[in-house]
């Protein structure tokens, strides 16, 4: 099966094939970040994927369908590059498995290899999203909302760091900001990322037209989606020093897939994985 974009086709696998998965070392991106490979983290961390296209044939050749959420260390060694993972699960499209069970175990094997670290997978029929008390179908982020700002934006400031700060003089706080104006581009494809992104802080006010100004500033940068988290979240912790940090971005799916990394310098329970209206 082929799809066609702009004119030009992209093919995709008709037979399982592990070997489409693309690994990237995460020490990369964190290099420039002035984390070294091999030095402790300054957070821990979850990249929450969901993925609505998952299928393959049960021994008589009849297809079946699954929602399936990986949760994905933020100490794994290795990322996956999205559109692998994209082609990867089309690759199961047209293979037998016995059961779900045998699904999931094959997932569990190859994602494992690929990330060079262990992964928690769920796999739900479509009829399990239907009990809401368990899965709410949407929910927005909480907390305070910058985008209500009035604000000019020079547009050829890239998520310059220098626009966070925090007031000194002021008494700590706790405190939740939201934003919905993340927005980054892939550093394979080019394609637009869009997101919400969520921050929790105890610390000295930090400034939120400058905040919100750096958000903006991710929208003509090149990275992945959890290199922006980890970028966001070390610029605050830098610039701002709180006492305590999370960063949490709701991507929009792209390819059947979404992608939702959270970092934090406590030991936070990991978020619900709850869709938003975007997504």
């Amino acid at each position: 099966m082929s799809e066609f974009v702009l004119g030009q086709q992209s093919a995709y696998p008709n037979q399982y094939d592990p070997g489409l998965l693309f690994p990237i070392p995460r020490a990369e991106n964190r290099k420039k970040l002035g984390i070294e490979e091999g030095s402790r983290l300054p957070f821990l961390g979850i990249d929450l994927w969901n993925a609505f296209e998952l299928s393959w044939l049960n021994p008589k050749g009849k297809p079946q369908i699954a929602l399936a959420e990986f949760s994905i260390p933020a100490e794994s060694p290795f990322m996956i590059e999205s559109k692998s993972f994209k082609l990867y699960l089309n690759s199961l499209n047209q293979h037998h498995f016995e059961n779900s069970n045998a699904v999931r175990e094959c997932l569990s094997h190859d994602l494992a290899s690929a990330l060079g670290s262990s992964l928690q997978i769920k796999l739900l029929d479509p009829s399990q999203i239907q009990d809401q008390k368990k899965y709410p179908l949407i929910q927005e982020l909480a907390g305070r909302l910058l985008d209500r700002l009035d604000i000019e934006v020079d547009q050829t400031q890239i998520a310059d760091p220098l626009l966070l700060s925090a007031d000194q003089n002021s008494a700590p706080i706790t405190q939740t900001l939201v934003s919905h104006l993340l927005k980054s581009n892939c550093p394979v494809t080019g394609q637009p990322d869009w997101a919400s992104v969520q921050i929790d802080y105890q610390g000295r006010p930090i400034d939120e037209e400058g905040l919100l100004r750096y958000l903006i500033g991710f929208r003509q940068l090149g990275e992945f989606h959890e290199h922006c988290v980890e970028k966001i979240f070390c610029d605050i912790k830098r610039r701002c020093q709180p006492e305590k940090l999370s960063v949490y971005a709701r991507y929009t799916r792209r390819g059947g897939l979404d992608i939702n990394p959270f970092r934090a310098d406590f030991n936070a329970a990991w978020p619900n994985n709850i869709r938003h209206a975007r997504q």
